[in-house]
């Protein structure tokens, strides 16, 4: 009842694999699992610019989103299960452990950009758009990427968490809370053992894709300004 063995883990593997439902269960967990990630990064870019751009609003935001760091998943997920939908918990839970990472590691980004290539975009005239495009958003991509990378793991567990508690219908979770509740041991280590598989394929497949976004082409020699930059420079001047 507490243990069992690596052949019955794997026999439950097996029926797992083989099963219409599970990969229902599995399908719609990382359905649940992107929609978090893109919501999290997405709200957590757009305040990273609100905080950055104003200070009013870093004064307002700062606080609540530290504290959203700060705060357990586990409190979360329980504060949702009054507010909102089984179904809804774990894509809220998650995106709120997505949210800070981005948004500090952006705000750090904007904090670090390279003042020279901003004076520079300043006395060339250009307008703000032009400078975030040139001038932030390319020092931007590093820590993004970063964030991104550190973000998806803890999104994915905190998605396994909430769907454990919440027990949404076709869910990994949800199989996690019947294996404990039938005192089925071989199929909690097997669902267990599933989940850490998805996770590490997940992120090693996030690494490589981001790897390649990190790391494209460069068309001109370092330490050149960038080509919008180089396009405003009086005749001679290099």
């Amino acid at each position: 009842m507490l243990f069992a063995s690596p052949v019955q883990v794997i026999k439950q593997l097996g029926e797992i694999v083989r099963s219409a439902e599970a990969w229902r269960a599995i399908g719609l967990s990382m359905a649940r699992m992107l929609a978090a990630f893109v919501i999290g990064v997405a709200s957590g870019s757009l305040m990273a610019a609100l905080t950055s751009a104003s200070r009013w609003a870093d004064m307002l935001l700062r606080p609540v989103l530290t504290a959203v760091r700060a705060t357990p998943v586990a409190s979360f997920i329980i504060l949702a299960l009054v507010w909102l939908r089984g179904t809804v918990v774990p894509v809220f839970a998650a995106a709120l452990m997505v949210l800070p990472i981005v948004w500090a590691n952006v705000t750090e980004g904007v904090a670090s950009a390279d003042r020279e290539l901003v004076e520079m975009a300043r006395v060339f005239r250009f307008g703000r758009w032009m400078t975030v495009r040139h001038v932030i958003l390319p020092g931007l991509r590093g820590t993004f990427l970063a964030a991104c990378n550190a973000a998806i793991g803890l999104c994915w567990k905190a998605m396994i968490a909430a769907e454990v508690l919440s027990i949404p219908r076709d869910a990994m979770g949800t199989q996690l809370y019947n294996a404990k509740i039938y005192l089925r041991t071989d199929a909690l280590f097997a669902w267990t053992l599933l989940v850490i598989l998805l996770s590490t394929a997940l992120e090693r497949l996030f690494q490589r894709l981001t790897g390649r976004l990190a790391n494209p082409r460069r068309r001109r020699a370092r330490g050149n300004p960038p080509l919008p930059l180089r396009r405003h420079l009086p005749l001679g001047g290099r």
